[in-house]
C-alpha cells in the first residue's frame, strides 16, 4: 500500500511494459522522481515482440542497456524475403551506418527484465498489482487514483498501459478502433533441421505467408496470418504451418511448443499524443501488423525520446521537446503504420497477383541501392544521418 498519504513524483508512468520502464529508466538516469504502475502482479511471461532493430539498439545506448541485451539476444545480419527455398530478396544491416548493424532477436520477457533491472539499479521500482482508475489534471499537476484509492501527485503522466490505455480513455483522446486487417497466429517453438538460423525469414507459399524468427536458445518464432488460428496451437498445427509455407529441400521437425496465442492486427494511431499533463506512448499510441517487427520498436524509440523530453521539461519549464515529441512521433507512427501496411500487402497478395509480386521482388532483390533503402527502413535508420 502507499498509505495514508499520497505519493508525491514528478512523473506517473501507468504501463511496466518495454515503453512504460524505458520511460522511467530514461527518467531515472536524469535524477528524476518516477512512480511506475502496473496492474499486474508480475511481469509477462509471455515472449510476445521479438526483434529489436539496429536504430532501436542505437537509441537504448543511451539508457545503457543495450549491452545486457545483446548478452542474451541473437543479432542477426539479414532480413530475408523466401519463396520455399527460392531467394527472393535479402536485405543485409552490415553496411547501415549504425552501432548496431544486425537485428536482435530476444524474447520480450527478456528486454522487459533487462529494461526493470536498469530501473532497480538506478533506485527506481513498480508498484504492483495497481490499476489507475481515475485521473484528474490543472494547470500545476496531475493526480492518478490508484484501485487501492491511493493518490499519486506529479507533474506529468505518460500512458504506456496499452492499446486498451485507461489513460487515453480517461483523457478523452480517440484512438479510431476501425476493422481488424487479419488474425494471426503467433507461435514459439523447438524445431529439429531445416530452418535458417542466421536470418529473420519471410516466407511467401500459395497458402500464406510464414515469419520465422531464431533465438539465442535454439528455439524459434513462428508468426502466420490465418483465419482459423487456434487459441493454443499444438505440436500438429505448428507443423502443418511450417510443412505447407516453410522450406521445402528439408522438413523442418517440430518437437515442442515453448508458447502460442492468436491475435487480431489492427492498423490505429491516435488522434493526438497529449492531453495536458498527459502524453501517450507505445501501444497506447499506435498498434499495426507485426509484419517488419515495427511495434515494440517504435515504443521503446517513443520512450527514449519523451523520457528526454519530460526531464528538459521537469529541469527548466521548457516543454519545445515536449511538443516536438508530440508532432514527430505521431508522424513516425503513421509512417511506420504504412509501411507495417504495405508490407502486409505485399505478403498477403491474391493468389493470382502472386507471380507478379515475386517477380518484382526478384528486381528489388537485384539493386543494391533498394535493398539499401529497404533495410534502412526496416532497421528504423530511415530519415536519419544513414540516409546521407
Amino acid at each position: 500500500m502507499l498509505g495514508e498519504a499520497a505519493m508525491n513524483v514528478e512523473v506517473v508512468v501507468v504501463g511496466a511494459g518495454p515503453v512504460g520502464l524505458a520511460t522511467a529508466v530514461a527518467l531515472r538516469q536524469n535524477g528524476h522522481e518516477v512512480a511506475v504502475v502496473d496492474k499486474l502482479a508480475a511481469g509477462a511471461n509471455t515472449s510476445r515482440a521479438a526483434v529489436i532493430h539496429a536504430g532501436t539498439m542505437d537509441v537504448l545506448e543511451s539508457i545503457g542497456v543495450t549491452k545486457s541485451l545483446l548478452a542474451t539476444g541473437l543479432p542477426l545480419p539479414q532480413f530475408a524475403i523466401r519463396d520455399g527455398d527460392k531467394l527472393l530478396a535479402g536485405f543485409g544491416f552490415r553496411s547501415l551506418r549504425t552501432n548496431h548493424p544486425y537485428t536482435l532477436t530476444i524474447p520480450q520477457t527478456v528486454t522487459e527484465a533487462v529494461l526493470l533491472e536498469r530501473l532497480e539499479e538506478l533506485g527506481g521500482s513498480v508498484l504492483r498489482p495497481r490499476s489507475a482508475v481515475g485521473l484528474t489534471q490543472d494547470a500545476n499537476g496531475a493526480q492518478v487514483t490508484l484501485d487501492t484509492g491511493d493518490v499519486i501527485n506529479a507533474q506529468y503522466v505518460v500512458a504506456a498501459d496499452g492499446v486498451r490505455s485507461t489513460i487515453r480513455e480517461l483523457v478523452g483522446i480517440a484512438m479510431p478502433i476501425g476493422t481488424p486487417m487479419l488474425s494471426a497466429s503467433l507461435i514459439d517453438v523447438r524445431i529439429d533441421g531445416g530452418l535458417r538460423t542466421d536470418e529473420v525469414t519471410l516466407y511467401f507459399a500459395q497458402a500464406g505467408v510464414l515469419v520465422v524468427a531464431p533465438f539465442a536458445d535454439g528455439s524459434f518464432r513462428l508468426v502466420a496470418a490465418t483465419p482459423d488460428a487456434p487459441e493454443h496451437p499444438d505440436v500438429a498445427y505448428a507443423q502443418q504451418l511450417v510443412d505447407v509455407r516453410g522450406p521445402k529441400s528439408e522438413r523442418p521437425i517440430v518437437t515442442d511448443i515453448v508458447w502460442g496465442s492468436r491475435f487480431r492486427v489492427y492498423e490505429r494511431v491516435a488522434d493526438r499524443y497529449r492531453e495536458g499533463r498527459v502524453l501517450l506512448a507505445g501501444d497506447a499510441a499506435h498498434t499495426h501488423s507485426p509484419v517488419g517487427g515495427q511495434g515494440m520498436n517504435l515504443g521503446l524509440r517513443d520512450a527514449v525520446r519523451l523520457g528526454g523530453a519530460l526531464s528538459t521539461a521537469l529541469t527548466s519549464g521548457d516543454e519545445s521537446e515536449l511538443d516536438a515529441y508530440v508532432v514527430q512521433g505521431r508522424a513516425e507512427a503513421v509512417e511506420v503504420v504504412a509501411l507495417a501496411h504495405r508490407l502486409t500487402r505485399v505478403a498477403n497478395a491474391p493468389r493470382l497477383l502472386r507471380p507478379l509480386r515475386n517477380l518484382i521482388l526478384g528486381r528489388v532483390g537485384r539493386s543494391e541501392s533498394a535493398k539499401q533503402r529497404v533495410a534502412q527502413r526496416i532497421a528504423g535508420l530511415a530519415g536519419s544521418r544513414d540516409e546521407g
